[in-house]
């Protein structure tokens, strides 16, 4: 996007020439974009007024945007951007699995959310925009839990944005989770397919529970699980998830009664205190939750080459592997043998 007149927070008629960046966004993402601390309900009005126009036309809110359009804006006296906060975000890259001039996908570790909201001032997108301000373009593509680490989809085009987003829709993306529970799987139950329901609870927090299929508000949510591996007292497992509904994964196996380790939301909050004070594996600290997304499985937007990306187990969860007790040798058998 570029502009002919001053910066938005003057009073004077701006023409917004649209790029490719925002080619295909609808007319009331793009302005609220642009116009940094405008309300929404100015940003629809001054649309509503036919005060904005798309070469020299009226338009709607849904009016979508291409290449080349002129988009008028009248003048606006709008709050100047806080350049304190700005600043405070501190530029960042990540570990590049897989870039072109369409996507980008990084490692993203555990401890770091994907976007600044919720009390949290910033998060990858902020930080990877920070990192590269001659970017004309980084939207996420799919969200991951702040304690979740692992692959991270990055559309750097609108035209991927939108494509990739389809296929997520769709179930035409693949994606797998390496998850540590506590206890000892069943190595029959490999398909959950349970309904869950999102709310609010007395501290006005996001929380999920699994309900009923009957349920009013439950969305019917699918986890494939396979067993990795054991030891005593816990099961690694490989979880893809063929629908992506919030805490999916956390819910699905804690309703199962085999909680994520580390997690502070739906987990055995009693293991995880022993483990973040190295009592329940002597002299190994273990402080966040182990949920991992390793592979993700996408179309390119723009070749409609299958990608396929792994990202390998972060450090501390391989350590707390390497340390865990290992099943205890199956006991000699006292059956007489049958005669030949």
């Amino acid at each position: 996007m570029t502009g002919t007149a001053s910066s938005p927070s003057t009073a004077l008629v701006r023409h917004l020439v649209v790029d490719e960046g925002s080619a295909g966004q609808r007319l009331d993402n793009f302005l609220l974009r642009e116009l940094k601390g405008a309300p929404k309900t100015l940003v629809y009005r001054i649309i509503r007024s036919g005060e904005v126009r798309i070469n020299k036309g009226r338009a709607s809110a849904e009016s979508r945007l291409q290449i080349g359009d002129q988009v008028r804006v009248p003048p606006l006296r709008l709050n100047e951007p806080d350049a304190q906060a700005t600043a405070a975000v501190p530029a960042r890259e990540f570990p590049v699995l897989f870039e072109d001039e369409h996507v980008l996908v990084v490692d993203k570790p555990a401890g770091v959310a994907v976007h600044g909201g919720s009390g949290v001032s910033f998060g990858v997108i902020e930080q990877l925009r920070r990192a590269r301000p001659e970017a004309k373009f980084l939207e996420l593509v799919h969200r991951l839990d702040k304690e979740t680490s692992g692959l991270l989809l990055i559309a750097k085009k609108r035209s991927a944005l939108t494509a990739l987003q389809d296929q997520f829709r769709q179930r035409e993306t693949g994606k797998t989770y390496s998850a540590l529970v506590s206890g000892t799987w069943p190595a029959a139950r490999k398909v959950i397919d349970v309904a869950l329901h999102k709310f609010l609870d007395t501290a006005g927090e996001r929380r999920v529970r699994a309900v009923g299929a009957d349920h009013p508000d439950g969305r019917r949510s699918i986890s494939l699980v396979r067993i990795v591996k054991a030891w005593a007292g816990y099961t690694l497992l490989d979880v893809t998830i063929k629908t992506g509904r919030t805490h999916q994964i956390r819910v699905h196996l804690q309703n199962e009664g085999h909680p994520i380790v580390g997690d502070d939301k739906y987990g055995d909050f009693a293991l995880n205190k022993a483990l973040a004070r190295g009592e329940a594996v002597p002299g190994l600290r273990f402080e966040r939750m182990f949920l991992h997304a390793r592979r993700l499985a996408f179309d390119h937007p723009a070749s409609g080459e299958r990608i396929e990306l792994a990202a390998p187990l972060p450090p501390d969860c391989v350590t707390l592997l390497n340390r865990l007790p290992p099943l205890p040798a199956a006991a000699p058998s006292t059956d007489t043998p049958a005669t030949p």
